[in-house]
């Protein structure tokens, strides 16, 4: 589509058919993606060069507060110093706790891990390694969280084509400390395939997060045709960077407007359900 619409990727082809693409294109490809996470649209930005992309990603932007320490997070992803990163991740777990270390200390460092991957100062690799170091350390500290199993019974997940899962930890995370009941099917789950966890596992809510790459119009279809699909006593929880470039709400779809709000949508769930919860302690 972006061949035909832009002129843009202009890749080769092998002997196959089969497209190939210059490393120049790739880092062009790269640049595009990390800058449409940031809500920049395709059309305005690819006729940019590498350099203009790379410019545009160094502008100010509403990035939150950075917390002590982020250069040394930083550094040490840049030495390849794993060891040294992953204890000092989870030192800042252990001081702060779980809930703080989430808001407070992953929230601004994935923001500034992407900002320097944008300015060149993080490989794409080095990049994915910090990911990994995140996920292990959050899977770790949900494991270590007293399963409380109260309801809410709430089911994570994000759609097809939709690999980001970072955000989705953190979510879960912090559902398991208020003691909700977590149900994580990781990425990319097909929608019958959620109709059908949900009703094995009687979760109250389907919680789905997008990266600010997700194609709006795509994202408004599933969430309707999920909505349609699903029980209507089961709600459906919509969050990401992604999520704020839904110009319309969607009928039976709450869209929580960011880490904080989770908390908030537990407790709103609880007050209306009081009664069922009760019965289900």
């Amino acid at each position: 589509m972006w061949e035909r619409r832009y002129g843009f990727p202009n890749p080769q082809r092998d002997a196959n058919g089969e497209r190939i693409y210059s490393l120049g294109q790739v880092e062009k490809l790269q640049l595009i993606k990390r800058l449409m996470e940031r809500g920049h649209r395709p059309g305005r930005i690819i006729s940019l060069s590498a350099n203009d992309l790379k410019a545009l990603g160094t502008r100010p932007n509403r990035a939150p507060p950075t917390p002590p320490g982020l250069e040394v997070f930083l550094g040490l992803i840049q030495e390849h110093q794993l060891s040294e990163l992953r204890w000092r991740l989870a030192q800042a777990l252990m001081k702060q706790g779980l809930q703080i270390f989430v808001h407070e200390t992953l929230a601004p460092l994935n923001h500034a891990v992407g900002d320097a991957w944008l300015r060149g100062e993080l490989a794409v690799f080095e990049e994915h390694l910090y990911t990994e170091q995140v996920e292990g350390l959050l899977r770790s500290a949900i494991a270590s969280v007293r399963l409380q199993g109260h309801p809410p019974r709430v089911l994570l997940t994000t759609f097809p084509n939709e690999q980001h899962t970072l955000g989705l930890l953190m979510v879960e995370a912090l559902l398991s400390l208020e003691g909700a009941y977590c149900i994580s099917l990781g990425a990319q789950t097909p929608l019958a395939e959620i109709n059908r966890a949900v009703a094995a596992h009687k979760a109250d809510v389907v919680a789905v997060s997008f990266s600010a790459a997700f194609d709006k119009k795509q994202a408004a279809t599933r969430l309707t045709e999920l909505r349609a699909m699903l029980p209507g006593k089961t709600l459906i929880w919509a969050g990401g960077a992604g999520i704020g470039r839904l110009s319309d709400s969607i009928a039976g779809v709450e869209l929580l407007s960011g880490l904080d709000s989770v908390i908030d949508k537990v407790k709103d769930w609880r007050s209306l359900n009081a009664s069922y919860a009760d019965e289900t302690l």
